[in-house]
């Protein structure tokens, strides 16, 4: 059973957010992607992972790259797991993948300012619990951290 998790972004954007979970679950030893809708915002996360700290940037290639497997980081437009992650984001609405088993775990991050986001998780949610996988519904507080809501 695959481990669903919902995270509703309210203070911090994701392009805040993305990039410390994506550390946090390389430091686990895990293998990620991350999914977004459209070539052109994977072009932008590609950006933002080179140069979202000063101090750091995250490896990373493309899902579309030859070396893709070899990367502990993907991002994608589409389906499909090249790199053998472990863990998978969503963003941009993106329904969760046919192979959901595959992955330890999935993460729906989901701007809660806007009514689609909101109705898009709401249905991830339901289609998730209805299949039996674990899911639990975070919230960020006015500091910007995590709290579990469900």
């Amino acid at each position: 059973m695959t481990e669903v998790l919902f995270y509703q972004l309210q203070r911090q954007p994701l392009e805040r957010v993305l990039p410390g979970l994506i550390v946090r679950s390389l430091e686990r030893g895990w293998r990620v992607a991350v999914q977004g809708a459209g070539d052109e915002r994977i072009r932008a996360l590609d950006d933002l992972l080179w140069t979202y700290s000063d101090e750091s940037f995250l490896p990373h290639g493309l899902a579309s790259q030859a070396d893709a497997a070899d990367q502990p980081v993907v991002l994608a437009a589409d389906e499909g797991n090249p790199n053998r992650a472990n863990i998978r984001f969503l963003i941009d609405n993106v329904a969760e993948p046919q192979d959901i088993g595959s992955y330890e775990r999935i993460v729906v991050l989901f701007d809660g300012r806007f009514e689609q986001s909101l109705l898009s998780a709401r249905e991830q949610w339901k289609r998730c619990r209805d299949a039996g996988h674990a899911i639990t519904y975070w919230q960020q507080t006015a500091e910007g951290r995590w709290e579990k809501k469900a």
